[in-house]
This record gives C-alpha cells, structure tokens and sequence, in this order.
C-alpha cells in the first residue's frame, strides 16, 4: 500500500516535470525518425575512385575492346537485392587525383586497372595462360567504410575476369544468410540500436527522481512515515517503468510507421524492452544514491550512460573478451550492462525472426541484472540516506 502512494505521488511529480518527460519519451522516436532520414533513399552507397589507365585493343574488325571500361561498368552496376545502387564509380586520371578524394572520403577505395589490361584478357580468352596483369587497390585504412567498398569493388572484377575469360573460380562460395538479414534495409538494420536509446535515457530520470526526493527534504519528512527504502524506491520504480514501457512502445509505433517490418513478434520485443528498463532503472537508484542534489545526479549519470552506449553494443560491436564460461557460454565484462542483453535479443527477434525461447538466456540476464541493481540501490540508498531509518 505505501508503495502505491509512492508511486502515485512520483508519478505526479514526473508530470509535472513536462520537459524532462518529454525529453525522455521523445529521445529515441527522433532518433529513429533521423535514421530514417538518412537512409529512407535506401542503404549506404559506397564511391569507389576507378583509375581506368587501360589503352584497350583495337579488334580485327575495327571496333575498341576496353575491359577496364567494362570493369567500371559491371562495378557501378552492383545494387542491392531491392535495385537500389550499392556502389558508385568516380572516375579518376591517376593516383595523384584519387589520393584527395580518399582523403575527403568522397571516395571509399581506388581500384587501379593496369594499360595491359586488355590485352591480357585477350590472351587468356586465347588460352595463353603464361600472361598476368595487376589490379591495384588501396585507400584510407582508418575509413570505417573503406574494407566494404574495397572488397566488393575487386570482387565484381574478380567476376568480369572470370566471365571474360570462361576461367571457373578454384572455390565456390555459397552465402546463406540468417532470417531476413539479407533483405533488411539499413535503416531497419539501425533500429534495434536506436530503440535501446529509450532505455538508456532512463537512467537519467531514475537518478533525478530519486536525487529530488534527497534535495527537497522530501526523504526526512518519508523517515517519520513508517515507509521503509524497499517502500519508497520500489513506489519510484513502478512510476519509471510505467514511463519506460511508453517511451519503448512510443519508439516501435514511430519505427512501424516509418516502413521497419519486424520479422518475430513485436510484443517480445516490448517485453525485452521494459525487463532492461527496469535493470536500467536499478543503475539509476545506485547514482542517486551517490549523490545529493538533482544536478549532482545529472552529472554521475553520465558516466554509466556512457559506458552503457559505448560499451554494450550498441553502437559499434565488441571485441570478445571472455573471463570465464557457463554452461557453454562465455561471459565477458560487457555482460554487466543491461542493453548488452537487450541488443542482442532485439536483432534475434526484429531481425531474425526469433520467439520466446530463442532469447531465453538474455531474458533471464536481464531479470538477473534487474533485480541486482535494485537490491544494490536499495541497500546502498539505505545506507548513504537511510542509516537512522
């Protein structure tokens, strides 16, 4: 019952508070509404600089046989499975011309084609097999983008050489990819990231909350109540989460309603969704708890709000580092972090079409990591703010 009150009263306090309410609900859906106009053209299209120095062969019959031209055209005709372009040839005279691209990033990777290009194509389409000739690639290592544009640009060569000259490759490569990954759109593939936003914000909330209720005086009024921590921290909590379920399900109807199609059920993923905003939560009640003022709380929320948007894969995927392994699995330091979990589980089930008991194991994690931060700032708010209670 008392923690009915304190639910009542927070939640009154938390809409009162219109900005920060409004700042939390709307965070993630302008997130996914900005992704979705980055990418609603399509997907990223990767500028290849081709430096086309092949003279070509003039044929018996008159005609200019250019394989290096052909080259740049079968690479500019690469797309995705949907039509749109994938890849995008700049002409370039030579290295020196292409060097101010790549340095710009207009341009991902240079793809060099030799003056003897042509002739040597020629030659192995006569059977000659003593002839060689080489392509020369490069770019700016450090460009994200640079491995992508690269590696299609001298496979789609790779592929003309072959086609040209009736060679078969030595291996064949067969790609079987998972659930529905193939057909996604980048701005779907951004979505599970984006949502994990709403989550994350929330320990923001959480922190202020609670750092408001130690700043206003109001704690040493609740300490004459015969209200306990586990009373007035769980009370805040229901108030918070009730507030994460609507940011979270707010940030799927803008994601549907801008084109993201979820290949597993939906409600799983709102469910994944408010177990990590209450783990997120948890966090939140351990910053309060270090601190006295509302801006104070402000401030050390950052520092696990970073961690938890650098450091859980949201962002940019992890590097494997494992400290041990259970039952097959292996824990690293990043399974501390609740939206670790979450990402994961939400690319199964958006992505790959996953149910209930595919994301079993993060779904256990989350609850694991919930109740553990909650304990730990209840005990830890007690402690700091509580000791005469």
């Amino acid at each position: 019952m008392r923690m009915l009150i304190v639910f009542r009263k927070t939640m009154r306090e938390i809409l009162r508070d219109k900005w920060m309410l409004g700042l939390t609900l709307a965070f993630a859906p302008f997130f996914v509404f900005l992704y979705w106009l980055w990418f609603q053209g399509g997907s990223t299209v990767y500028p290849v600089a081709v430096i086309n120095q092949d003279q070509g062969v003039t044929l018996p019959d008159g005609s200019v046989y250019n394989a290096g031209e052909q080259v740049s055209a079968a690479i500019q005709a690469v797309t995705y499975s949907d039509g749109r372009p994938l890849l995008k040839v700049i002409e370039a005279p030579d290295q020196a011309a292409a060097e101010p691209l790549l340095r710009d990033r207009k341009a991902t990777a240079f793809l060099q084609i030799p003056p003897d290009f042509s002739q040597t194509i020629l030659a192995l389409q006569s059977g000659d097999r003593s002839v060689t000739t080489t392509l020369t690639f490069g770019g700016d290592l450090s460009n994200t983008y640079y491995m992508i544009g690269a590696n299609l640009a001298l496979t789609t060569a790779d592929a003309y050489v072959q086609q040209a000259t009736g060679q078969k490759p030595l291996v064949n490569y067969v790609e079987r990819p998972l659930g529905a990954s193939a057909t996604r759109s980048e701005f779907e593939t951004y979505v599970p990231g984006t949502l994990i936003f709403s989550i994350i914000m929330l320990i923001f909330l959480a922190a202020m909350t609670v750092a408001r209720e130690i700043e206003t005086g109001a704690l040493r009024r609740l300490q004459l109540t015969p209200m306990t921590s586990f009373d007035l921290l769980g009370g805040i909590t229901l108030a918070l989460l009730l507030v994460g379920a609507l940011a979270s399900m707010l940030s799927f109807l803008v994601a549907l309603a801008l084109g993201f199609h979820s290949q597993g059920p939906v409600w799983i993923a709102v469910v994944v969704s408010v177990i990590a905003s209450l783990s997120v939560i948890g966090l939140g009640l351990v910053v309060a708890s270090l601190t006295r003022s509302v801006s104070q709380a402000f401030v050390v929320a950052n520092f696990p709000m970073a961690l938890m948007m650098f450091f859980s894969g949201v962002i940019f995927p992890m590097p494997a580092m494992t400290l041990f392994t259970i039952g097959g699995r292996s824990i690293s330091p990043y399974d501390i972090l609740p939206p670790t979990h979450a990402v994961v589980a939400l690319n199964k089930i958006l992505t790959l079409g996953a149910g209930l008991n595919d994301v079993a194991y993060e779904l256990t994690a989350l609850v694991s990591l919930s109740v553990l931060y909650f304990l730990f700032g209840v005990w830890l708010f007690r402690r700091m703010h509580l000791r005469s209670a």
